[in-house]
């Protein structure tokens, strides 16, 4: 990945390391309630709503390449469960750590080293920029993969009736009496046979009688 554009440090999520070091071993532990950005989640499935709170406990480590990020977020995620489409709300945690690497820059602040082998790692990678360091992107992917790609109320949920649309956890006793369509097709048939039908299938002709009297 290339250098950040400038980060802002008011943005809730890019966090200043300065106060870290760059010696190795160093520590630092911070806490922070964020607001959930846009989109925070799986697209029209569940996710955390924009503007909800967003608590991060992150543990920053400044280590020979840069600054090793580990942390937990934890926020209440919303979606639809995907048997009944009734409304639910899931706790989310969701943890993560990035290595976030100091650029090898010149007095001008240009990246001087040359792409080698590496180069598509070289791609993946998150750099610092002035000390800061945005984590919007690696606490997006997180929750992603924290979250239910098929979230459901609850585990055992029956779902809706296939003929209805009834929700079946409402009402357990639900059904539809089932009608075989052969012996629904033999009914309607005898239900159209007429008296005279019937004579004719015994094999009698109408008169008969009326000629043997004569």
């Amino acid at each position: 990945m290339a250098l950040n554009a400038r980060l802002d440090h008011r943005n809730p999520l890019v966090f200043d390391t300065h106060e870290l070091g760059r010696r190795p071993g160093a520590l630092q532990r911070l806490t922070r309630t964020v607001d959930a950005p846009k989109d925070f989640g799986i697209k029209d499935v569940i996710g955390v709503p924009e503007g909800a709170p967003v608590e991060l406990e992150l543990r920053l480590e400044s280590v020979m390449e840069g600054v090793l990020v580990t942390g937990t977020a934890r926020a209440k995620a919303e979606g639809e469960c995907v048997r009944c489409l009734e409304a639910l709300e899931q706790e989310l945690a969701a943890d993560f750590q990035e290595l976030f690497s100091y650029p090898d820059a010149d007095d001008r602040g240009r990246v001087t080293a040359e792409p080698g082998d590496d180069a598509e790692d070289d791609e993946d990678r998150l750099f610092l920029e002035d000390g800061l360091f945005d984590l919007e992107p690696v606490l997006r992917d997180a929750v992603v993969l924290a979250l239910p790609m098929q979230p459901v109320c609850r585990e055992d949920c029956p779902g809706l009736c296939a003929e209805c649309g009834a929700r079946l956890a409402d009402d357990p006793d639900h059904h539809h009496d089932a009608v075989d369509i052969r012996w629904a097709a033999l009914q309607g048939l005898a239900g159209t046979m007429k008296d005279g039908e019937k004579d004719e299938m015994s094999g009698a002709e109408p008169g008969v009688d009326e000629k043997q009297e004569k």
